[in-house]
């Protein structure tokens, strides 16, 4: 059964449209929008179980140039 999450996303100033369409062409990124709110960026993900969720993140999303930090909420339903 694979892993689904929102991650918010924050980025530096001017960055969000360049972020995300990064966010776009990473594997396990089912969408990615640029929003209003506290954050820039929301993105749902999926992977193959919670391990690879994490590396999904560390190695995939936050590596991106211009992200300054994220929140990982799972899909509890």
């Amino acid at each position: 059964m694979t892993v689904k999450a929102f991650i918010l996303i924050d980025t530096s100033p001017g960055k969000a449209k360049e972020v995300v369409q990064k966010l776009r062409g990473v594997k396990g990124v089912i969408y990615a929008h640029t929003v209003t709110g506290p954050h820039d960026i929301i993105a749902l993900v999926e992977a193959a179980d919670v391990s690879s969720l994490g590396e999904l993140v560390v190695h995939n999303i936050q590596s991106v140039t211009g992200v300054n930090r994220s929140l990982t909420s799972i899909v509890a339903d």
